[in-house]
């Protein structure tokens, strides 16, 4: 997006602009984002096409729970050229502000609560998703050398758990809630139980969209900081999977069985963050209440069931 003063015209480019935050962020400046992928010669092409000035970089190859615990070694190689591609771009064209996205399962999965941006390295992160939450990880790690190497302001945002319009709703690989949210409709159509993979225990923090965007943008602006920021709703906001498929079931008006499969991974139980370095800087910012949000979410899907990603 352009701006409008008498200064030099601020170019900001999205990578991943067509995902669930690049959506998001489209709708708070109402500009279309680019997709990137993990192409040297393309990311390039992009970068001399359009000459931002600024880049937010959400492009990743990202998926649910099962698809991590099947595609580690991918889920690691790619997001590596991803964000290699992207960072030292962005540094040979010589844009001086970056903001990444990384992403709260990068913790380590043996820790104390709730976690903060301090102990991002401190251990290894959950089994399950490793290979993304170590190229993740490295985004950090890069932002850091770009710094104290160049002085470039490269910087990072940790969301917790995004749902929101545009998000991928496939029942086996998309985000959890989004997940839920298909399969609650399809029982509901079908009149057949709900089948929710897991015991329904682990507990999350979850953020919607169009908020995570507003807080990007007040990055970008005013955020001059290397290490990364948390953005989070509170701690007392956390709650367990069973709790969202219960208000989700509400939402949707579903009034069938809900079943958990034991069987399958609840994956990490727990992964608490602390919002108490966003609280201190933005005091009086205003988190959608979850149920508002949950709700535009599912009218959102509803209303775009034939294009949605699903």
């Amino acid at each position: 997006m352009d701006s409008n003063n008498t200064q030099s015209p601020v170019r900001i480019l999205v990578t991943g602009g067509s995902g669930l935050l690049g959506k998001a962020i489209e709708h708070v400046v109402t500009k279309q984002g680019v997709q990137y992928y993990p192409d040297l010669a393309q990311t390039r092409a992009i970068f001399e096409k359009h000459r931002p000035t600024h880049v937010i970089h959400l492009a990743a190859k990202v998926g649910g729970l099962y698809l991590h615990m099947k595609e580690n070694l991918q889920f690691w190689r790619d997001n590596i050229r991803i964000n290699d591609n992207v960072l030292h771009t962005a540094h040979e064209m010589n844009i001086n502000r970056v903001v990444s996205c990384l992403s709260s399962c990068i913790f380590p999965d043996k820790t104390t609560y709730p976690i903060d941006e301090t102990m991002i390295h401190n251990g290894p992160p959950h089994e399950s998703n490793y290979g993304y939450s170590y190229a993740k990880r490295m985004i950090d790690v890069q932002n850091r050398g770009y710094r104290s190497q160049y002085g470039r302001k490269y910087t990072a945002v940790i969301p917790t758990n995004v749902f929101g319009p545009y998000d991928n709703f496939n029942k086996e690989n998309g985000h959890v809630l989004s997940a839920l949210i298909n399969k609650t409709h399809t029982a509901k159509v079908e009149g057949s139980p709900l089948q929710v993979w897991g015991s329904g225990k682990p507990l999350r923090q979850f953020i919607y969209s169009l908020d995570i965007a507003r807080l990007i943008i007040w990055v970008l602006r005013e955020y001059e900081e290397v290490s990364p920021i948390i953005l989070s709703v509170g701690e007392d906001d956390e709650i367990s999977i069973k709790e969202a498929v219960e208000k989700i079931a509400e939402t949707l008006e579903f009034k069938g069985e809900i079943v958990y499969d034991t069987t399958k991974s609840d994956g990490q139980i727990k992964k608490t963050a602390s919002n108490a370095k966003l609280r201190s800087l933005l005091p009086d910012f205003e988190f959608t209440p979850f149920p508002q949000a949950l709700k535009e979410t599912c009218d959102w899907f509803l209303n775009n069931y034939d294009i949605a990603r699903r």
